[in-house]
């Protein structure tokens, strides 16, 4: 008995664990690993508790905080703005979108370093873009406003008013019938 408890003495006992040993060389001890995590998660929350911890701060350190939270929700909702204005009165739109074309290249750039420097390099690239599209977009004003006209002409048209290029009101006024309207009128009794 003695060789054999002298060897489990030397694997397992006085202090030292051969077998732990050996083994966490090739699998992670997962206590010491929890134990690990635990202390880098409590740095890691005593850190970002340190830098939301409100401090003592003066008027103007609050004013600059509030001003810097500014410019991208003005950004949003501005051209939210524009898209709300587009549909609400596309003629007044487009006069405005005439008048940006007009704006020279320099302030293009100037307005597209100012803005990458919110949002990064990104901006720079989709505000090359932006004069092309601005140019595709006053190429349809023509159209929009003819299409606006005619739908406010459709404002004073009364029930049983012809509408002038309806089919179905140029066959009313000759006194034509809708043979579809017939075969229905028939079946229907």
């Amino acid at each position: 008995m003695g060789m054999i408890q002298s060897l489990v003495g030397a694997l397992f006992g006085s202090g030292r664990n051969v077998v732990a040993e050996t083994a966490e060389v090739f699998r992670v001890n997962a206590e010491r690993d929890a134990v690990r995590a635990a202390s880098a998660q409590a740095a890691a929350l005593a850190q970002m508790g340190a830098e939301f911890r409100v401090a003592q701060r003066g008027a103007f350190d609050r004013l600059m905080d509030a001003l810097n939270r500014v410019p991208r929700p003005a950004m949003a909702l501005g051209t939210l703005g524009m898209f709300v204005a587009a549909m609400v009165d596309p003629v007044w739109f487009a006069a405005r979108m005439a008048g940006i074309a007009l704006v020279p290249e320099p302030m293009w750039w100037l307005l597209a370093a100012i803005v990458s420097f919110y949002f990064g390099a990104r901006a720079q690239s989709k505000g090359q873009d932006f004069q092309r599209e601005i140019a595709a977009t006053m190429a349809a004003v023509p159209q929009v406003v003819q299409t606006v006209r005619e739908v406010e002409a459709l404002r004073d048209v009364t029930p049983g008013t012809p509408v002038e290029g309806d089919p179905e009101a140029d066959d009313m006024a000759t006194g034509a019938e809708n043979p579809a309207l017939v075969d229905w009128r028939r079946a229907a009794g």
